[in-house]
């Protein structure tokens, strides 16, 4: 009978694997710069926006640092969306924590969406194929609003892919509990094109698994250099590690902020979260990426109800 974890078996194994890698590598790099980006490319140059003054500084921002910080209000400029956006948020945190409430007390009918490695978030949607209309979604109606995607769009210099939508609550860990998964420092390996959307549903102080994000280290930035991004590569990284690389330094920002603030960054910068030790942490998140990422067209976690929007670069972005 063939024994599947021999050390030779684990050696094909690893070879194997590592093989798929660089071929996976080769070829993000040619759907980068030749194939899957250039209708994003082509589409945007064909198809110019004007950003107003915010829109502009919270690109320079990100092109400058890989991240921005502003409130949801002038994020939006929308008062009846934000109320709504933060209504969405505040009733998903009360159904999660008295889901979790039965669940600790052993109810079997609870079903709360995690994923295997992060069982300290509970998600709204996951990867569960979602239906999601605008009409009625307000999160999915703000982040596929022409105020947010211009800013992904321009940032990135092509018509995104609005890869993921949802809605995370991180439990407090229990005594002792060691960081794991995204609570360790990383760089997100399916493309160097990204720009992630982080919002605040509660205030977040230290104890709730704070945000946080070594400025510069975005592609193209100052230390884009220091343990460099690249397509495939999963590495985690010690507090250690970034420590002799980044000693006394102030780009490490630690995201303290209260409910309603917006996070924009680009996650292939180094970046790690969620590690809540006193009190829990609940966001709103969205992933907007290039065509041409390793999980934008496969992956995408959700689909649209109603037939998909009218506007060319939402329609790009949702399909």
């Amino acid at each position: 009978m063939h024994r599947q974890h021999t050390h030779l078996a684990a050696r094909v194994t690893h070879v194997a694997k590592a093989v798929e890698r660089r071929g996976i590598a080769a070829t993000y790099k040619v759907h980068d710069r030749a194939l899957a980006n250039r209708d994003g490319r082509r589409q945007f140059a064909r198809h110019p926006v004007e950003l107003t003054e915010s829109q502009l500084r919270v690109v320079a921002a990100l092109e400058a640092d890989g991240y921005a910080v502003l409130q949801l209000a002038e994020l939006l400029n929308d008062p009846e969306l934000e109320a709504a956006v933060m209504t969405q948020g505040d009733v998903f945190v009360a159904e999660t924590e008295r889901n979790l409430a039965r669940e600790a007390e052993g109810g079997t009918e609870v079903e709360l969406r995690r994923r295997a490695g992060k069982e300290f978030v509970v998600r709204a949607y996951s990867f569960d194929g979602i239906s999601l209309e605008a009409g009625s979604n307000a999160w999915f109606r703000a982040v596929t609003s022409r105020r947010i995607l211009d800013i992904a769009n321009s940032y990135l210099q092509m018509w995104t892919k609005l890869s993921y939508v949802d809605l995370w609550y991180t439990a407090a860990q229990a005594a002792g509990a060691e960081r794991t998964a995204s609570q360790l420092w990383h760089r997100d390996f399916d493309d160097k094109h990204l720009l992630k959307a982080f919002l605040y549903l509660v205030d977040v102080d230290a104890g709730a698994g704070p945000f946080e994000y070594i400025g510069g280290s975005h592609p193209g930035g100052r230390y884009s250099a220091t343990l460099p991004w690249a397509p495939m590569q999963t590495g985690r990284f010690s507090e250690e590690e970034v420590g002799k690389h980044f000693p006394a330094t102030d780009a490490i920002r630690t995201f303290t902020a209260p409910r309603g603030t917006v996070i924009l960054c680009n996650t292939s910068g180094l970046h790690r979260g969620g590690f809540a030790t006193e009190r829990p942490r609940a966001l709103a998140t969205a992933t907007y990426c290039s065509a041409a990422s390793l999980k934008a067209l496969s992956e995408r976690n959700y689909t649209v109800a109603d037939g998909g929007p009218v506007d060319p670069a939402v329609r790009y972005a949702t399909t």
